[in-house]
């Protein structure tokens, strides 16, 4: 079996092992394989990655999640807890640029495949590992999902309304944060391999890339102890910068908190007196002053359609936006123009549709090829081409429940 599958990209001429499974690791190897790089994706035989099989399914029990999770990817299967699966991992680290683990640490090095084995296979080998709280420190053994993150790394507790328990962000946000902040990490280190030649081990912790994004949530803390708490729909302090209701029981999201903007959205209200009232006319006192003016503002949104109201807060420059479901993605024109989804073949489905890849590149852009590859599709390519593994050594090793 040959690899027929073209790959173009700004990745192009990289080889990434993927390992582990579920959405961190993952999600990291799609974002390399959606920009070219040739990832080989490595899962249990006969079982595979579980999310195979996770997410809103089709009722004949097709996952329609993994088609975008793998999609790019090739699929091998090898059994991880043999040491012949495991000498194949070594034979595979030969020729790669990346491997992605997101394995509990120190399962990699009771499989003899940990940094100190690698790298003297392969010094130039750049090693991504990803977990819940990082490789080292007193919580790196334990468990970690990407929810555990999100509360640990500040996300959850400021997500949602007041009134409510902290909320869960409608996305695996925490699994995801992790995977990008791996892929840069990588991209950072394939960067500094071309001035020393040699690889390093990027550790990204999920309630690490959490935290990352948490603004300066610690800073205020430290310095003036404020502590930010769940603020619903609005930004406090900020207004007008909320969600405002319409005629016919829709919502557009206003953001005219800037002194110039909002002096257009008081033109476009008819009352430009606004603009001067001392209570509005600077940022701070529309602050002060948010749920007065936030009811003053719905108060006339609630009497103009949808349609009308976003093409009038277009035609005065003042931000605005839908509150986009799937539906609205699809049928919209700025997602047509820009191919912001895109639709790929699927063997079960037909065509289905997807986000297509971003960033966008103007010179080496990504693609998406493929959609997630079958259970051990590229076996013969990756086995056979790539470690030059007979047909009879495979069916041997096959028998063997190797892979």
């Amino acid at each position: 079996m040959t690899d027929s599958t073209p790959r173009e990209g700004a990745l192009s001429d990289l080889r990434v092992v993927e390992m582990g499974q579920l959405l961190a690791g993952p999600f990291c190897g799609q974002l390399l394989a959606d920009f070219g790089a040739e990832v080989i994706k490595i899962e249990a035989p006969g079982v595979g990655d579980p999310m195979r099989q996770w997410g809103r399914e089709k009722p004949h029990g097709k996952s329609l999640w993994w088609p975008v999770v793998a999609r790019n990817k090739k699929s091998v299967t090898l059994n991880l807890r043999t040491p012949e699966g495991q000498q194949m991992v070594r034979d595979l680290i030969k020729d790669a640029d990346i491997l992605i683990e997101n394995f509990r640490p120190g399962t990699m090095e009771r499989w003899n495949l940990g940094y100190d084995v690698l790298s003297e296979i392969n010094p130039r080998l750049v090693m991504v590992r990803v977990t819940g709280f990082g490789q080292t420190g007193p919580y790196s053994s334990r468990a970690g999902y990407g929810a555990i993150g999100e509360a640990m790394g500040g996300l959850r507790y400021v997500v949602g309304d007041p009134s409510t328990q902290p909320s869960r962000m409608g996305i695996s946000i925490g699994d995801e944060l992790a995977a990008v902040h791996a892929c840069m990490g990588a991209m950072f280190a394939i960067h500094a391999r071309e001035r020393t030649g040699r690889g390093q081990v990027v550790d990204s912790a999920i309630y690490e890339a959490v935290l990352n994004m948490m603004e300066s949530l610690v800073t205020e803390y430290d310095v003036a102890g404020y502590v930010r708490e769940r603020t619903g729909a609005i930004l406090p302090n900020v207004s007008p910068s909320n969600v405002f209701d319409t005629a016919d029981d829709k919502l557009l999201l206003i953001a005219a908190n800037q002194d110039t903007v909002f002096k257009r959205l008081a033109a476009a209200m008819g009352r430009p007196e606004l603009a001067e009232d001392e209570r509005y006319a600077t940022h701070g006192a529309r602050g002060a002053h948010q749920e007065e003016l936030d009811g003053l503002i719905n108060d006339w949104t609630k009497t103009i359609p949808l349609d009308e109201l976003e093409e009038l807060m277009n035609e005065h420059g003042v931000p605005c936006g839908l509150i986009y479901k799937a539906e609205d993605m699809m049928q919209d024109e700025h997602f047509k123009a820009r191919e912001a989804l895109v639709k790929v073949e699927h063997p079960d489905f037909g065509p289905i549709t997807m986000q297509n890849v971003a960033p966008r590149l103007s010179e080496t852009p990504g693609a998406v090829r493929h959609v997630g590859p079958t259970l051990g599709e590229h076996n013969g390519y990756v086995f056979g081409e790539i470690l030059g593994l007979s047909d009879d050594q495979q069916d041997q090793m096959r028998a063997a429940g190797i892979i």
